[in-house]
């Protein structure tokens, strides 16, 4: 009767705050509607599965669905739209801000483990919801109606144009995934790369992709921690990498990025940021379940504590771009990719991995749209160079 009495309790909160085309039934076959029209349909398996759904946060609404303590059935989006907004009924606007990032000692051995529980869920499953490329970061959809495919490419051109990168010119590509960026960086420009990752099974593909093409005289793979990293490039890239760095390590990551950058050489970081000016917690309990979900040990300063951290570190900047707009779309896409292909995705993965990454690729869709977390590029060279050898403009870069 406690529970019954809660429950009844909530469905008048959430009637009373707003209409959301939900339908709720529970095990005993009682079913509430809260609209004429419902779109997503919450199935309550037992009394012990209501704290969860009496307290929604994003993190418990999220780790309810992955444990099989809630059965949703509807559109993703929908069923996105529908968690944020009981969300954030329930925190209210205090809840926007998710409090302080709490900070993680980032060793060696802890990046490495939480890269390969990210990473190596399987090439197989990624390659069913990512691009022909793989490429798995923030596409660049210079007109807003390129495929996937298209804005891809576009990315990366964008940031090789960016770095203005030329032929033979060495490049370090810090977190290089599978390979796309090194790949297009020989092919098209003509650079010689040495791409670094911590995953294991993106380091046995990526490899197996420079052979493929015949370039392993040009592209160098490996299975190597930043901090491990000696010499010096002409350029650098690191694309949806720092986030992993955690924020008292950004000190010590632009400073090696610095040290390992020739005097006359320029480098891109593109990453996820935080839209809180304080660097906290993405809200509603979102950081919560991505920390325990999907990015172990992850953690997003502001894109102010990045441009401070990088004149710190002798990095000036020279151009910061803001592509939260294209992420979201991005992420969108990846989200209707793994719609489409659930049948296969789950021979590849088991029903709680498929959960966590149907939540996650269509919450991070509303994230960015919404403004939640951003993303940025920034354009930086070693401190103290001339001002005659920078760019007068940004006219390079679309050329």
């Amino acid at each position: 009767m406690f529970w019954e009495n809660k429950l009844d309790s909530w469905v008048d909160q959430v009637r009373h705050q707003a209409m959301l085309p939900l339908r709720l039934e529970l095990w005993n076959g009682k079913r509430f509607d809260f609209s004429h029209d419902p779109q997503v349909t919450i199935r309550v398996p037992g009394a012990s599965s209501l704290p969860y759904l009496l307290s929604p946060s994003l993190a418990n609404l999220g780790t309810a669905y992955v444990e099989g303590k809630l059965d949703i059935e509807g559109r993703v989006d929908e069923i996105i739209d529908v968690g944020s907004t009981l969300a954030r009924q329930a925190l209210g606007p205090a809840g926007k801000i998710g409090g302080m990032a709490r900070h993680i000692r980032h060793t060696r051995e802890v990046d490495a483990e939480a890269i390969r529980y990210h990473y190596d869920v399987s090439n197989d499953f990624y390659r069913l919801w990512l691009d022909e490329n793989m490429v798995y970061s923030c596409a660049y959809f210079e007109n807003g109606h390129e495929t996937l495919e298209e804005a891809q490419l576009k990315k990366i051109d964008h940031i090789l144009t960016k770095i203005m990168l030329k032929p033979d010119q060495t490049l370090l590509d810090i977190g290089c995934g599978w390979g796309a960026l090194v790949l297009r960086a020989a092919q098209k420009f003509g650079a010689r790369c040495v791409g670094i990752t911590l995953s294991e099974k993106q380091h046995a593909l990526a490899s197996e992709r420079v052979r493929q093409a015949g370039l392993a005289d040009r592209i160098d793979i490996r299975l190597q921690d930043y901090r491990d990293v000696t010499g010096s490039f002409d350029r650098i890239t690191s694309v949806g990498m720092f986030e992993h760095v955690g924020l008292r390590q950004l000190p010590d990551y632009f400073s090696r990025m610095r040290a390992l950058l020739a005097d006359n050489g320029f480098a891109m970081n593109h990453g996820i940021t935080s839209t809180d000016a304080d660097s906290g917690k993405t809200g509603y309990g979102a950081s919560e379940f991505i920390g325990k979900y999907v990015f172990p040990h992850g953690e997003l300063p502001h894109i102010s504590l990045v441009l401070k951290t990088m004149q710190e570190s002798g990095l000036e900047t020279l151009d910061v771009e803001n592509l939260r707009r294209h992420y979201a779309k991005t992420c969108s896409s990846w989200a209707a990719n793994f719609e489409a292909r659930t049948a296969r995705i789950h021979a590849t993965v088991d029903e709680r991995h498929f959960r966590i990454w149907r939540v996650y690729l269509a919450g991070c869709a509303y994230a960015f749209a919404n403004d939640w977390v951003s993303i940025f590029q920034v354009l930086c060279t070693k401190s103290g160079r001339p001002a005659n050898a920078l760019p007068w403009s940004r006219r390079y870069m679309y050329s």
